[in-house]
């Protein structure tokens, strides 16, 4: 099986780029009766309260006192979403959202890493569930012995998965165990801009006091891969009978074109696919990294046993896809000497076929100086929003296993790569006010209405007043 076409497995579409273009005049009726359509939210990025209730430091409340955010800001705050998720869940009910995707705190449930369960963090978490892990987790483990650096993490998110199988898996049915491990750890040990922040010269961004880039994401994507299949296996073995839930994982997303039609070009496509994809799906899938990681990154790839291969082959049972935009490359020659997993992918990617400032967000709001119309006026992100869930529609007529669709994000957030500067969501969420009070953009008031009216053509466009008027 070509590793590309099982990307038609999608369990979520959390995208932010420009698509296809889609189905004309669908209606949420067109999709079929078990398709889900919800939004998502992340644990660190949305629920402040972090020396709250039992809640111990995790790497990125480090990583943030620390002031390596662009605007100086953390999350102790955020969205205020440990207080207010009761007006979110309101929120979420009148926009009509079918599901809610959001990550689980390690820190908050299992402060320590491992042992005793935080009945405070259970309570907050018993209504809330669906993913998780998303790059945050104790800075006791970081301390201890390096994180998602050492084999020993294996076992301690296995038991945090089992606790969370335990606890809330009579009301979940699907579960992804970490999210974007094919990007989070370039960020986190290559360039430092993620938490805990690691690099080397002269690969990283930030200046970070301590780190490998060469080395050090490809250890932490192997980690990674052996966690998620430990923790699916758990699950199958003591849960699945009973539960009826599926575990995947949820990977980022570029889609790519070849600069030019040459021989060299298609290659460098492949090969990005193959380092974008195929660094964790296909160990998952084949029991192996493919031929060309092995080739071009050597020794620096950790190498699995013959029992570990067997063991993570087949340990998923779906893939979530958090697809953001396409881009364009080509062929770079693999330079000798020092590399890191760019140099070692070996192309050179020549923008996107969309900006995704523009896309994303609708509006650029990096200042914080747009007018509150600007700000609730997104209808850039309502026409993409329609542009997306068409070609969702189009990508199942044409036989593609599609089981829902996920608006990231429900409203605005802590973003790691931002903090405060861009307002990703549905709602704005005023971060000036300490209340953090939320009002509703154009862009919730449409995607309420296409979930609420199944007569109401998604051509259809909704005005400031939130009311439908035909194109």
């Amino acid at each position: 099986m070509a590793l590309s076409s099982l990307l038609l497995l999608l369990l979520l579409s959390a995208a932010h780029g420009a698509a296809a273009p889609p189905a004309l005049g669908f209606t949420r009726s067109d999709f079929p009766p078990d398709f889900v359509f919800g939004a998502a939210t992340s644990a660190y990025q949305y629920e402040g309260a972090v020396a709250e209730d039992g809640r111990s430091p995790s790497i990125w409340d480090t990583f943030t006192h620390a002031g390596k955010m662009p605007d100086k800001s953390t999350g102790d705050i955020a969205s205020e979403g440990y207080h207010k998720y009761k007006d979110d869940v309101k929120l979420m009910a009148d926009t009509n959202l079918e599901a809610y995707r959001f990550s689980i705190s390690w820190s908050r449930l299992v402060p320590n890493g491992r042992g005793a369960v935080n009945p405070k963090g259970l309570e907050y978490y018993n209504n809330l569930i669906n993913e998780l892990v998303k790059h945050d987790f104790p800075q006791v483990l970081e301390d201890e012995y390096g994180g998602w650096l050492s084999p020993r993490i294996v076992e301690d998110f296995t038991a945090f998965a089992d606790v969370c199988f335990r606890e809330f898996g009579d009301r979940v049915s699907y579960w992804t165990t970490i999210d974007e491990p094919n990007v989070g750890p370039i960020g986190s040990y290559d360039s430092g801009i993620f938490a805990p922040g690691r690099c080397s010269d002269p690969f990283g961004i930030t200046k970070c006091t301590a780190g490998n880039s060469t080395v050090e994401p490809y250890i932490a994507v192997h980690n990674m891969i052996l966690a998620h299949a430990s923790a699916t296996r758990l699950y199958r073995e003591q849960y699945q009978a009973v539960q009826k839930g599926v575990v995947g994982i949820n990977v980022y997303s570029f889609w790519t074109y070849p600069l030019t039609n040459s021989t060299v070009d298609l290659e460098a496509t492949k090969r990005y696919q193959d380092f974008m994809f195929g660094w964790t799906l296909g160990p998952l899938v084949f029991g192996d990294y493919p031929q060309v990681m092995k080739t071009n990154v050597g020794s620096r790839l950790p190498s699995f046993t013959k029992s570990q291969s067997e063991f993570v082959k087949g340990a998923i049972d779906f893939i979530g896809i958090n697809h953001y935009y396409s881009v364009y490359v080509n062929d770079r020659p693999l330079k000798e000497g020092v590399r890191d997993y760019a140099a070692d992918m070996s192309v050179y990617q020549r923008g996107s076929r969309t900006d995704p400032a523009t896309s994303e967000f609708g509006h650029d709001l990096s200042s914080g100086k747009a007018s509150a119309n600007d700000i609730l006026d997104d209808t850039d992100r309502v026409e993409y929003l329609k542009s997306y869930i068409g070609s969702t529609l189009d990508a199942l007529r044409n036989g593609a296993n599609v089981k829902g669709y996920f608006v990231w994000n429900f409203l605005d957030i802590f973003e790691f790569l931002a903090g405060y500067k861009l307002g990703f969501g549905m709602y704005r969420v005023d971060f000036d006010d300490e209340a953090r009070p939320r009002e509703a953009r154009l862009s919730a008031r449409w995607y309420s209405r296409f979930l609420k009216n199944n007569g109401i053509s998604a051509q259809s466009e909704v005005d400031d007043t939130g009311h439908h008027a035909q194109q």
